[in-house]
Formats: C-alpha cells, structure tokens, sequence
C-alpha cells in the first residue's frame, strides 16, 4: 500500500482514535459527524472543547475538512490513507462466507468464464463494482491449435493457451482443405510450439512466413498464415470484466447523473482502469489507491483496492473493487484478497 505523507507518529495517540472513529462513523452513515457526536462515539470523558481542538488538529494536519460552515468533518484521502495505513482493524471472513465464494468458482469452464464469474462475485459481496482483468498473455503460452474446415473455403483456427483459454478466427482460404491436410498442419504446428511462449511463437511464424515460404507446400503455408491470425487476436485481447456498476448508485456522493455519466464511460472505455490494474501485477498483496492516487481524474472521489491472481505460481493478472472512499476497507480487503486466491486455486484446477 502507498504510504502516507504525513507519518502517523506526528499524529497523537488520541488523535489516530479520534480519526478512526471518524472514519468509521462516516463509512457507516456517509454524513458529517460532529463533535458532540464524535464525543459519544470515542467512549472518552472529554470536554467539548477538548474535542473540537483534537479536530481542529486534525484538519490542520488535513486528515479531514469541513464540507460546510458549523457542519462535522469528513475524512480527506490522507486521512483515509493514515487509516489504511495503520489503523483499520480488517475482519477476518466467516468460514461459511468463504465455503459460499468458493462454490461460485468451481467447475465453470474455461478462465474466462471464471473470471467473468469473479468479477460478478467481487460485485455481489461488496456492493461495489468488481473488476477482473484478463490474464495478461505475455504470460501466457501455445498449448494447441486445431483447423476446422467451414463451408465457402472458409477455416476455423481454434487456439488453447496454457491459460484455458480459447480463440477462435474464422479465415477465408483460396481453396477447401480436406480434414485430414488440416490435421496433419496443426499437428506440425503443436510440435514445433506447444509449451512456447505466444510473443516467441508470433515471432517465429512471422519468421517463417519470410524465409521459408518457397519451401513450405500449399497447406502448410496456409496453416502458418493462419495460425498467425489467430494468435495475434489472442495477444490483442487485453481486456477486463466489470460487474456491478449500478452499485454506485447507492452512495449519495457518486449519484449524480453527471458524476454516474463520467463514472460509466470510463467503465465503457476500459484503458485508464486497465492501466491502473497494470500498475499492480508486479504488486505484492492487496493494493489501495484512495481518491487523486489513482492519478485519473474520474476516480478523484473512488478507492480502487486491488489484489494479484495467478496460475501456476506465477501473477497474470489482478482484480478489485472501485467505490467511494467511504467504502468499508475493514470488510472490502478481505474480501478481495479471497476472491484473488480462489480465483488463483479455481484456475490451477483447469
């Protein structure tokens, strides 16, 4: 996690309780809490004006602002970061919690069935959007590949990785092949690349196409050009599932038709959340940007908390949640990090 600019050894020990209280209150009711409140709610025998110059400390420090003349304060994104950083107690998940999260990966086909099913699940137990991005193919590489002969001269090159996951291009060919000259060339295929990486294998058959054409016969050429095609659709599908983007509209902050707009649009386009996804496969553990350290405008006022799956014992890619930055981090981490392992042991069982 990023770490705060402001250490919270220059934060008292009353003021860091005061602070969680605050931010407790807030991710609960997403209302200012004034001192008199805040007073009750920290169980300390204190005098109100005690109380207001611990917040006036606070803001001055700007853990938290006030939205309005004489309202109660609300945590700012540093604020929220001190808390993230070294005060939130996470919740440990309900077994019963974690056997139900379980039984919504298992036995679902190829990893992009799964992960569309994660990124509904993250939806579903957090409230938020769930976001799961598809495994980055840099990491993947050449299990199989079939020909299927079409009707109209037409061909379908179907390619596995070592993923589980499968591609399909449909090609126009200049003559019909019969089966058995479609397997034999995809046989040839799978031994020379089975194992390989996809970047090494598009490298290679690119190579092929340009030393070795005259030498090849007309089938083998064929299923070289091909199989080129369908491999290069499979390193071009960076993507990413998004399940639940009507949850924002529960949070008061983010109900705007203007703020959901802007929200949904960049839900629609992708890159920016995919290259904020990017920045954390490299990233141990779960991963917050709360509010501007995401560094993209319209995620000003959202929390993105993000954690790595893998296969294999290796990262391919990373899932999370976007929500407000009041989201309840004590239950959202958690929550992510067991979507991330399951994710992890559903897609090694493959």
């Amino acid at each position: 996690m990023t770490s705060t600019a402001s250490g919270d050894s220059q934060v008292s020990e009353r003021a860091q309780h005061f602070l969680k209280v605050l931010i407790e209150r807030y991710i609960r009711d997403g209302q200012p809490v004034g001192s008199r409140t805040l007073s009750k709610e920290t169980g300390l025998e204190l005098s109100p004006a005690t109380v207001r110059n611990v917040m006036a400390d606070l803001e001055e420090m700007g853990l938290v602002s006030s939205p309005h003349i004489s309202s109660g304060r609300v945590p700012t994104d540093l604020g929220y970061r001190l808390f993230i950083d070294s005060l939130l107690t996470v919740k440990r998940l309900a077994e019963q919690e974690v056997a139900a999260m379980r039984r919504q990966l298992n036995d679902l086909g190829d990893a992009s069935t799964l992960i569309e099913r994660a990124s509904q699940l993250l939806s579903g137990v957090t409230r938020l959007a769930g976001v799961v991005m598809m495994p980055r193919h840099e990491h993947g590489a050449f299990r199989q590949i079939e020909f299927l002969s079409l009707s109209g001269g037409r061909v379908l090159a179907i390619l596995v990785t070592s993923e589980g996951e499968v591609h399909n291009r449909v090609v126009n060919t200049d003559r019909s092949y019969l089966p058995a000259e479609l397997e034999q060339a995809a046989n040839c295929l799978n031994a020379m690349f089975t194992g390989q990486d996809l970047h090494a294998v598009r490298r290679r058959l690119v190579a092929d196409m340009k030393t070795t054409r005259e030498h090849m016969d007309r089938v083998m050429l064929q299923a070289v050009e091909m199989a080129q095609g369908v491999v290069e659709a499979a390193e071009g599908t960076d993507d990413c599932f998004i399940a639940g983007q009507t949850n924002l509209m529960e949070f008061n902050e983010l109900a705007s038709v203007e703020r959901l707009k802007q929200l949904f649009d960049a839900f629609t386009e992708k890159s920016q959340i995919l290259h904020l996804l990017d920045r954390c496969i490299a990233a141990e553990g779960v991963q917050i940007f709360v509010g501007e350290e995401s560094g993209y405008q319209l995620l000003d006022d959202c929390s993105l908390v993000t954690a790595p799956y893998g296969s294999d014992d290796q990262v391919i890619g990373v899932l999370g949640v976007i929500g407000p930055t009041r989201m309840n981090y004590p239950r959202v981490i958690p929550l992510v990090d067991m979507t991330a392992r399951l994710l992890t042991a559903a897609l090694k069982q493959q």
